[in-house]
């Protein structure tokens, strides 16, 4: 750091007035004290940095050059801050530049950065005024704090809190829909029953069984949206045993088999090596698959492809899906967990919000990458039975 290096200078410009004796004992003691605060600012996880009016850095600690791009041993001159995070200049610059009486004590800014990778950091800076030493006027002391699992843990605790927001309204009108709906099916059933008993008149019998059929129909049609819709906003607690995710995965395709036969769809498997086991509830996993491969069948016209492949690591399994489908829109992706929402005709929009909810409640997480008129990607990963590191388990939302 340039001020600390004057400062440092003007130290050793009084070593001429020590005694000889004492002149070695000072200097080790100006080493060890050098070296201690740069241990000391080098473990503390905030980055540090010390910049004048023009965004160029007289100082930064490892984590200061981590969160920036700085390489470790990068030495001086080194690039301005401004050069490092493309845009802050816009939003902090200029004010430093301006920067007189009158000004705050410190300011706070928060940005999105995405170079070396993405994150969200808070920017608290702080000008060096009330300083003795010459050298430090004009510089400003920026602490950088990573907020990126905040960002991402409050982002979760939002959508928990809206999906809360409506779980008793809308528990309480599914339970009074299904009232009715049973109520509906019993007499219905009454009719049917009263109706093989009418031998008189054969085609006015034939046309209210037809009308009987068509309305048991449909009590059975709402009776599945309503049960969807509670597990949705009321999802059971799973039942965690060892599980083989590719013998679900087969036993979910099998069950659709017939369906793909009829779209004329294909579906390939592509599994390396078997993948190690996971704990999960098995019934809710295969729900997971049933809704993926669904909504790929969905998404595809006939001949069109379903590429299944796995892989593993220390910690995870992982399994892709990977459609020729219209795929989704970027504006979309961010919406696909959200209730109701859906881009298909007569859908319900809860399939990927139960997607999503049963995987948090396994500890796994979801992502979907996706290019309109090319297919999406969907990506699952799962924790090991026998992973090394104990992955904390997932917030469950709602219900």
């Amino acid at each position: 750091m340039a001020a600390k290096h004057s400062h440092f200078d003007r130290i050793l410009g009084r070593i001429g007035a020590l005694a000889p004796d004492n002149l070695a004992p000072f200097v080790q003691r100006l080493a060890r004290e050098r070296t201690l605060f740069e241990s000391i600012f080098n473990t503390i996880q905030e980055g540090i940095l010390v910049i004048n009016r023009q965004g160029e850095i007289g100082y930064a600690n490892a984590a200061a050059r981590r969160l920036t791009g700085l390489k470790a041993d990068e030495k001086p001159p080194l690039p301005t801050l401004w050069k490092l995070i493309p845009g802050l200049y816009e939003n902090l610059g200029h004010s430093l530049e301006q920067w007189g009486e009158g000004a705050p004590s410190a300011v706070t800014r928060q940005i999105e950065t995405y170079y070396p990778e993405a994150r969200s950091l808070r920017l608290y800076v702080v000008p060096f005024d009330d300083t003795k030493d010459d050298s430090l006027q004009g510089h400003f002391a920026i602490i950088l704090t990573d907020i990126t699992a905040d960002q991402l843990s409050a982002h979760e605790r939002i959508e928990s809190e809206r999906v809360d927001s409506i779980v008793l309204l809308a528990a309480g009108v599914a339970h009074e829909i299904g009232n009715p709906l049973n109520s509906i099916n019993i007499h219905l059933q009454l009719m049917k029953r009263r109706l093989a008993k009418l031998k008189a008149d054969v085609k006015t019998v034939g046309q209210m069984e037809e009308s009987v059929e068509v309305c048991a129909q449909e009590v059975a049609r709402l009776d599945g949206i309503v049960r969807n819709f509670l597990e949705a906003v009321r999802p059971s607690s799973p039942d965690f045993v060892e599980a083989d995710l590719i013998s679900l995965l087969q036993e979910v395709l099998a069950l659709l088999e017939g369906e793909l036969a009829d779209r004329k769809l294909q579906v390939t498997l592509d599994v390396a090596e078997p993948l190690p086991p996971v704990m999960a509830d098995k019934g809710q996993i295969k729900q997971v698959f049933f809704n993926l491969v669904k909504n790929a069948m969905q998404a595809m016209d006939c001949g069109g492809r379903l590429h299944i492949r796995s892989r593993q690591d220390d910690d995870c399994a992982y399994l892709y899906f990977a459609d020729t489908g219209k795929g989704i829109s970027q504006e979309d992706i961010s919406r696909v967990f959200q209730p109701y929402f859906t881009t298909k005709q007569g859908g319900n929009g809860l399939g990927m919000m139960i997607v999503q909810r049963i995987l948090r409640a396994h500890g796994a997480r979801i992502g979907i990458d996706s290019q309109p008129g090319k297919g999406t990607l969907v990506t699952l990963q799962f924790p090991r039975k026998d992973r090394k590191v104990r992955l904390l388990e997932a917030p469950v939302d709602g219900g």
